[in-house]
């Protein structure tokens, strides 16, 4: 996987290969939409739950700084060292290793593994758009870097743009309404204010103003500033719900650029964080989004690897690392019963 370039919309000849594999390995029974490629458990059933394991063929562009060929693989000292070796191809080889394990033993749970595209950039081509080719889901691992410790919250993404008006004057006279000037208690506003609903695992929603434009000449005073915000939302809120809030505290234009990247959660409760707990893994929080943020229905966030080395340059994983990940991932999902009576 990591010989073959699979930028983000462009993951077409490294699907093809996982396809290949399948076949080879007799899994015929698999579907492709686009980039995506998903295949359910052959002992499926209707009378039984349903698990999705989902990771991601695309990866970023190369950074400078790399001291080898990013699509050369290389193996030392007991790493591999290529882009997208950690986030996520050792995901991917991992989640699909053990759903050939659990598919071959009766479980409590029906298996869904599914190689999708455009994580990377929350594309609409990746693992959205075949959500509903894919049924119901009562549960979604999806395959992060996470040292194999559970992420059981993972931050929600939005963007807003913002604008506030004033009127254009002479500046060497009295004249007009400074559009900077009125955007600053607005500005402040963004940086001071505090949600009430704080999250154990993710703490309160974090806003912060990542860009500023206003002005064109020095002596103009600028009836325009343009300004942009990025929010992390925690599990207590939904996009929309927070962008009214919002709303209703900033006197000015604002625009959100999509709702779509909602914060995700798992009940600290359920079956398969208690198996986890048991194993003696880690509950915390995760800030980078995933394709859980595409995934309405209860997900967890875990794979082997280091999220610190995802979009690095010598980026690596070592293979003890998917080892473990399997026989992790085994222990946790063999006899599952999410639902207990």
């Amino acid at each position: 996987m990591i010989s073959v370039p699979s930028f983000s919309r462009e993951e077409g000849e490294v699907a093809s290969m996982v396809e290949d594999f399948l076949k080879e390995s007799g899994l015929k029974y698999y579907q492709r939409k686009g980039n995506n490629i998903w295949i359910r458990s052959k002992n499926f059933s209707d009378q039984l739950p349903v698990v999705l394991l989902n990771s991601h063929l695309d990866t970023v562009r190369p950074s400078s700084g790399w001291d080898t060929d990013p699509f050369t693989p290389c193996e030392t000292e007991g790493k591999i060292i290529g882009l997208g070796s950690n986030d996520a191809g050792a995901s991917v080889v991992a989640m699909l290793a053990v759903f050939r394990m659990l598919e071959e033993t009766e479980q409590r749970c029906n298996f869904i593994f599914s190689a999708t595209a455009e994580e990377e950039i929350s594309g609409d081509g990746g693992v959205a758009s075949v959500l509903g080719e894919l049924g119901p889901i009562d549960l979604g691992i999806v395959g992060e870097p996470t040292q194999m410790q559970m992420a059981v919250a993972e931050k929600g993404l939005m963007v807003i743009d913002g604008l506030v008006r004033g009127k254009s004057g002479h500046a060497a006279r009295n004249e007009g309404i400074n559009a900077i000037y009125e955007a600053l208690p607005v500005i402040q506003w963004f940086r001071n204010y505090q949600f009430p609903k704080v999250s154990d695992f993710l703490g309160p929603v974090k806003m912060t103003v990542t860009g500023l434009e206003a002005g064109t000449q020095h002596n103009v005073v600028p009836d325009v500033c343009r300004f942009m915000v990025d929010v992390r939302v925690n599990e207590h809120y939904k996009n929309r719900e927070l962008f009214d809030l919002i709303c209703k505290n900033v006197d000015c234009e604002l625009k959100a650029r999509s709702f779509r990247l909602n914060s995700s959660s798992i009940p600290n409760d359920h079956p398969f964080v208690r198996k986890g707990e048991e194993l003696g893994l880690h509950k915390f929080g995760s800030p980078t989004t995933s394709d859980q943020a595409r995934m309405p229905f209860t997900t967890v966030k875990i794979g082997p690897g280091d999220s610190a080395r995802s979009h690095t340059p010598n980026e690596y994983v070592h293979i003890s690392e998917i080892i473990e990940g399997v026989e992790i991932y085994f222990k946790l999902l063999n006899g599952l019963n999410i639902y207990p009576v």
